[in-house]
């Protein structure tokens, strides 16, 4: 079943709401992971090159049947490359492990502010933007601070910043600030490393539904109008992520949710204090 959701960007090229994430999946298990997930539906997958499996994405891709045009392929900046010829080099290099001639989104990993680079870097991402080698360019991690800095010394608006998200960690301020500049809010961690497995309120509306507490969090990634990139290695999983678009949440379940938030709710690092 195809994806029924589609999210437009500031530039005018549209993306799954959902799609399938890549972190920690290893390189020689992502090509049979990421054809499970073209099976399941998915039309969107989210690698890095620190993930150090775009090879894998790249051969998936390649095995799928499918024609490029209709999976929507993100990756990101690795840390070390921030930098213009360097983040230039580096695009070039997942290019290459991917096999294809473009991506749909490039993403600048981290912003790793304490260097300084992160202006020069999405210089350089303006750049492959125009030559068409990135149809979409964005961030993530990035904090107001960050994004407001490149759009007051470029003139360029990400078109989508990736962030820590999920039901203990709502970041109402970031959304509120990327809805204000047309940037699109995509969850990372989105199920909170598993925290919500036995959470009261997400356990009685899975009830209610007749769906996994997973399914229930995923919903409401996109009943909020986010992009969400679950992640699992497990087929039977894979499968029931992607199965969430027969229903949908009413206001007094998001309701329920949103009284789920907890300042103290993150489970990744704070990318003022992450040194990567």
């Amino acid at each position: 079943m195809p994806n029924p959701h589609e999210l437009e960007f500031n530039d005018g090229h549209t993306m799954p709401q959902l799609g399938f994430g890549l972190w920690q999946v290893p390189n020689s298990e992502a090509a049979h992971v990421v054809g499970q997930a073209f099976r399941a539906g998915y039309q969107m997958v989210d690698s890095a090159a620190a993930y150090g499996n775009e090879a894998g994405v790249g051969e998936a891709l390649r095995a799928s049947g499918l024609a490029r045009e209709e999976i929507f392929v993100t990756t990101k900046l690795a840390n070390p490359n921030h930098g213009y010829d360097e983040a230039l080099r580096a695009f070039d290099e997942s290019l290459e492990r991917l096999g294809s001639d473009y991506v749909d989104l490039y993403l600048i990993h981290w912003p790793r502010a304490w260097e300084d680079r992160y202006v020069q870097t999405w210089r350089a991402f303006q750049r492959i933007k125009e030559e068409g080698r990135a149809r979409s360019i964005g961030v993530s991690n990035f904090t107001i601070e960050h994004l407001q800095r490149l759009i007051n010394e470029t003139g360029v608006v990400p078109v989508l910043n990736q962030i820590e998200l999920h039901p203990r960690f709502q970041q109402r301020v970031m959304r509120e600030f990327h809805q204000k500049h047309g940037i699109v809010t995509q969850s990372w961690s989105p199920l909170g490393r598993g925290q919500l497995a036995e959470n009261e309120p997400i356990s009685a509306l899975a009830a209610k539904h007749g769906k996994t507490w997973a399914q229930i969090v995923i919903r409401w990634h996109i009943d909020s109008g986010v992009a969400v990139i679950p992640k699992s290695v497990t087929s039977e999983r894979i499968r029931e992520n992607f199965d969430i678009f027969d229903f949908a949440l009413s206001p007094d379940d998001l309701a329920q949710v949103s009284k789920l938030d907890r300042s103290d709710g993150r489970v990744g690092a704070h990318p003022d204090q992450f040194r990567p």
